[in-house]
């Protein structure tokens, strides 16, 4: 529950009171500053409260934007501030200064047109008093929307000509679709996948619920696909474009609703990988069914779309808060986005997630699933070669320094384990420059080669599993703050996966690759969900956790020596015994902290549909 209270002499004809009620909040009237710290002193410590103005007038929008966004502990529109139960000893003081502030009477001349404005209101004078106190208020952009307390008549009568020129449902429903889209989704899904979250709204949906929907929807897909045949495969593409709508609704549900929640953020940054993990399981087994076995394709397209996602996220935070951070290659990408028809050429040769699903549905319904991973393999490899090359460019060519919390988040990115803590105190300062990264890189190639190259049962993955572990230590032995180093994370997860893949490949027994399947996606689980507490400001995964799981160094010795020393079949079983307990130890964490109170409450925007 959420109370309001509403400040001053009321507008004639105002429907502030009705809009507030209509957001949820409970309105209490206060007829000046000195009433209106009393009520606030008797509004449970729990509640979110709101500080609104009289004399507002705008869009019901702007207030909903302003007023009820749960990710924000301040908010504040012109003439309303809020603030979540988190932050109510900071309102209480503003409040209080406030109050014992005078209020002004002086007006703002109108630019542009736009109605004059009093300043001498208690809402935007507490909102001031916060900035001031080094609050972290949130202005939402309103864009078109009208939020004002206009001075006088004529500026009232402005300020309602401008609330009636522009349509607030339009603008809400416009602004619950991404602003940054892929060319599939913006034109294919987003066109009518808006009035169906408006829908889900109007009946009490909520994303979660919507975001479960496309989690279902999905792995039925999956299991059509497993039965093998033609109907199952046609229905299995059919229902994968269902799940992508749903995906595209429930981001689009949280931000026309402003639903967003904790355990939103857990679902919606987990299911995504859930539902297309499963679907190419699907498609395994379904081939399987046909006498085709395709399971190493279904476990190299898991490999390379998440080590493609890794690039991504490290990229990304190593670059989150970067200084002086220029470069031609960035300007050039700039350029060309100013261009109409180069943005979605560009965004379509990334493959993200809208083209990738739909090239999945179409060819699962008219080919083949050995074409179609073959398909994906090659599509998702000339999308990661260009972003990768694209992103090594802006790196070498920029003069960014990289700041500690970058450091930080690449070291949680890399997942090392006991081992390479070890072995980095031994090691002392680390590697300069450019050595970081290539050092990674010969170190994953080493153990990946000696895996595939050499016979299953041999000693030689082991020797190249040690040769990793030192490299793994050297690699992070000191602080990731050079040019490249953010492509120390991917070039882990490549070697840790890859070795998985190779030795279930040289094992050649019926059942390893399926078990592979299943622990590099539970070890994939576990590093998708310290992207997503990195993005949530709320850090990594705990230390504990990491240690309890081995580490990436760990577990690719720990799987060389399983393959040493066991047959093909003991190995496939040891591989499904890791997969389980690695499964839920890192679930029942997750679960864990994410429906905790201190999980960050956002709806993640997930990759570029």
């Amino acid at each position: 529950m959420s109370t309001a209270i509403v400040t001053g002499q009321p507008v004639p004809g105002s429907s502030l009171e009705h809009d507030l009620r209509s957001l949820g909040f409970d309105v209490r009237v206060a007829a000046d500053a000195a009433e209106t710290q009393t009520l606030l002193a008797t509004v449970p410590a729990d509640r979110r409260v709101a500080l609104v103005d009289a004399r507002f007038v705008g869009h019901p929008h702007a207030l909903r934007l302003g007023l009820t966004d749960p990710r924000f502990p301040l908010a504040a529109v012109p003439g309303a501030v809020t603030a979540q139960p988190a932050a109510r000893q900071a309102l209480a003081r503003a409040v209080a200064r406030a109050t014992s502030t005078p209020a002004g009477t002086a007006t703002r001349g109108a630019e542009g047109g736009a109605p004059a404005l009093a300043v001498d209101g208690l809402a935007d004078r507490v909102a001031g008093a916060l900035d001031g106190d080094g609050g972290a208020v949130h202005r939402p952009e309103l864009g078109s929307l009208v939020a004002t307390v206009p001075a006088g008549p004529r500026a009232l009568d402005e300020a309602r000509r401008a609330v009636a020129a522009v349509d607030d449902e339009a603008v809400r429903l416009k602004s619950a679709v991404k602003s940054r889209d892929g060319f599939f989704t913006t034109f294919f899904i987003s066109p009518y996948s808006r009035y169906l979250a408006r829908w889900c709204a109007r009946r009490g949906l909520t994303p979660n619920q919507v975001t479960t929907a496309s989690l279902l929807t999905a792995l039925i897909a999956a299991g059509c696909a497993a039965t093998g045949t033609r109907g199952g495969f046609v229905a299995a593409g059919v229902l994968l474009i269902a799940s992508f709508v749903l995906d595209c609704t429930d981001g689009q549900l949280a931000r026309y609703a402003l639903k967003y929640s904790t355990l939103g953020a857990w679902l919606d940054a987990t299911f995504d990988r859930a539902k297309e993990y499963a679907y190419y399981a699907g498609l395994a087994l379904g081939a399987a069914r046909g006498g085709d076995d395709v399971w190493a394709l279904a476990l190299g397209a898991m490999i390379l779309q998440t080590c493609r996602h890794v690039v991504d996220f490290s990229f990304n935070e190593a670059n989150h808060d970067a200084t002086a951070n220029t470069s031609p290659t960035a300007a050039l990408s700039d350029k060309l986005d100013s261009v109409g028809w180069t943005v979605w050429v560009r965004r379509m040769i990334v493959l993200p997630i809208g083209e990738r699903w739909a090239m999945i549905a179409v060819l699962t319904a008219v080919t083949t699933p050995r074409i179609t991973f073959y398909a994906l393999l090659v599509g998702c490899a000339l999308a990661a070669a260009y972003t990768t090359a694209g992103r090594v460019l802006r790196s070498v060519t920029r003069g960014a320094r990289r700041t500690d919390r970058a450091a930080r988040a690449l070291a949680d990115l890399a997942d090392s384990g006991p081992l390479a803590h070890a072995l980095r105190r031994v090691l002392g300062r680390g590697l300069p420059g450019f050595a970081v990264p290539a050092v990674a890189l010969l170190g994953g190639a080493a153990v990946v080669a000696c895996s595939a190259l050499t016979d299953f049962g041999g000693v030689l993955p082991v020797a190249g599993a040690l040769v990793y572990v030192l490299t793994s230590a050297l690699a992070v032995a000191r602080p990731l703050k050079g040019a490249l180093d953010w492509l120390v994370p991917p070039l882990f997860r490549a070697a840790e996966y890859g070795t998985v893949l190779a030795l279930a490949g040289e094992a050649d027994v019926n059942g390893a690759l399926p078990a592979a399947f299943g622990l590099v996606a539970a070890v994939a689980y576990h590093h998708y969900d310290t992207v997503y507490r990195i993005r949530g400001d709320a850090g990594a995964s705990p230390a504990w956790l990491v240690r309890a799981i081995g580490g990436q160094e760990g577990r690719t010795l720990l799987v060389t020596a399983l393959a040493a020393v066991l047959t093909a079949a003991q190995f496939k079983a040891a591989l499904t015994v890791l997969a389980v307990a690695v499964a839920l130890v890192v679930l029942v964490e997750s679960v864990r902290f994410w429906v905790s109170a201190g999980a960050p409450a956002v709806h993640d925007e997930g990759e570029t549909a």
